[in-house]
């Protein structure tokens, strides 16, 4: 998985164009060594013939064809000309003299430079030459070709070239690795930050990012978002306490304030209409503290301080017992409530929170489902875990409000005259993120089906 995000990482994708380039400029450099080289050696060589022929050229001119005849023969038997190439013929291409025994086929212009593999071994060789040679037409008609084997100056120079190729090869080896190295490197750290980034999403702002001790830039940015984290942190954690006292605070004086409106309300020295606005006094602060309620347990879940009753539970068990509770309410909208699937399905957590989570699923579904319809809770064990859905055959959430429903206060009903208080299902999402668990909304054609995925319980 690593190496995949290394290959189609921009920073491996930036080496590989870094290594493009310097391959071209490599491979020009070393062309033009090897250029140089070849030509420098081919130079030497064609300044020795250049020497040799004019040697010859002066003895024809001093001493005609005889004398030519003479000082190549001379050549010929002497070792240290071993490597040169000499041939004189006449008018007709009949040899006259030269350690070569017919014309070359390919010699056909009447002077300059030319190359050919000859068709028979030099004396005392074994292998046909490769000969580079100047031909030139003397005044009487006859054609002199002086030249050398060239043979080991294009091994050398082949040389020169395959160890080039070889070096820029292995150039190209070294570097593709080393960026595969350092990019794995770089996608590593980054990914180490990515996973932590995912955990706090998950779970909480109590994950930090791991340091390797190394000091360098990685460790650097990686302390400077642990520092940032803990700031946010800290500052989430006051916010969490500005909320929780006032919660605190104006909990108490508003229940004794309900105490002593239902003393009120019980008293015999007061009227009708005042033990009727007395009665809405009350219903009115019992919403209210309500909402402070829920307000301060969805705080506490969300701080994961209820994770200590953690054990295996079984949501059947649960989800029937929610039904149970339930099922009064359910018969008087003439909803039908059932419980469907397997009969055990474990799963780990806290009984109570999975129970109020599932209660407010059921109660939601039971308030905005279609009267008369049906609610069906289904409990499966599947290869991706352990599910619990709840379905109704209401109108359903539209798919732009999905995403919305869970956060705190939020209503589908803007005008917000109809009850609730739009904590429910936000309720629903810290215990969730407390089990680990996904949830998915799914159209139920007609209504919503919600399910809550959960991790396979730990044994």
């Amino acid at each position: 998985m690593l190496l995949v995000k290394t290959l189609t990482s921009s920073t491996f994708k930036q080496a590989l164009i870094a290594i493009g380039t310097f391959g071209m400029i490599v491979s020009a450099l070393f062309s033009y060594v090897y250029l140089s080289t070849s030509s420098y050696v081919r130079s030497r060589s064609d300044r020795g013939i250049m020497t040799e022929y004019s040697s010859l050229q002066g003895a024809y001119e001093r001493s005609g064809r005889d004398g030519l005849i003479a000082l190549i023969q001379q050549r010929t038997a002497d070792k240290s000309f071993a490597d040169n190439v000499y041939l004189l013929v006449d008018p007709s291409l009949a040899a006259l003299g030269g350690n070569l025994k017919a014309w070359p086929s390919t010699a056909t212009a009447a002077s300059g430079w030319t190359e050919f593999r000859a068709s028979e071994p030099l004396p005392n060789a074994t292998n046909r030459p490769l000969v580079r040679a100047m031909l030139q037409t003397l005044p009487g008609g006859d054609r002199l070709l002086v030249g050398r084997d060239i043979g080991d100056l294009d091994s050398f120079t082949d040389q020169i070239k395959t160890a080039m190729i070889s070096a820029a090869a292995l150039l190209f080896v070294i570097a593709g690795v080393a960026s595969i190295l350092v990019t794995r490197r770089t996608v590593g750290r980054i990914e180490q930050i990515n996973a932590t980034s995912r955990a706090i999403m998950l779970s909480g702002l109590d994950k930090r990012i791991p340091l390797r001790g190394t000091n360098d830039e990685w460790d650097r940015v990686a302390e400077n978002l642990n520092q940032m984290l803990d700031r946010i942190e800290t500052l989430m954690g006051e916010v969490k306490q500005v909320s929780d006292n006032v919660a605190h605070d104006l909990r108490t004086p508003l229940t004794r304030m309900r105490g002593r409106l239902e003393k009120a309300y019980h008293g015999q020295r007061i009227g009708e209409d005042h033990q009727s606005l007395i009665g809405d006094t009350i219903a009115d602060l019992d919403a209210v503290l309500r909402i402070f309620s829920s307000i301060t347990r969805i705080a506490q879940i969300e701080t994961q301080a209820r994770k200590g009753a953690f054990r295996t539970v079984n949501l059947v068990e649960i989800a029937s017992e929610v039904v149970e509770l339930y099922d009064a309410a359910a018969e008087q909208d003439g909803t039908r409530l059932t419980v469907v699937g397997d009969r055990e399905v474990l799963v780990t957590g806290d009984r109570d929170l999975i129970f109020d989570a599932i209660a407010n699923l059921v109660d939601n579904a039971i308030k905005h489902g279609r009267a008369g319809g049906q609610v069906v809770v289904a409990n499966e064990n599947t290869d991706g875990g352990p599910v619990i859905s709840i379905a109704d055959d209401g109108p359903g959430i539209p798919s732009d409000e999905r995403e919305h429903v869970f956060k705190r206060f939020y209503r589908l009903e803007h005008s917000r005259y109809t009850p609730g208080n739009g904590l429910g299902l936000s309720l629903v999402a810290a215990v969730a993120r407390l089990h680990g668990a996904r949830i998915e909304m799914l159209d139920n054609s007609p209504g919503l089906k919600l399910k809550l995925w959960f991790s396979a319980p730990t044994s």
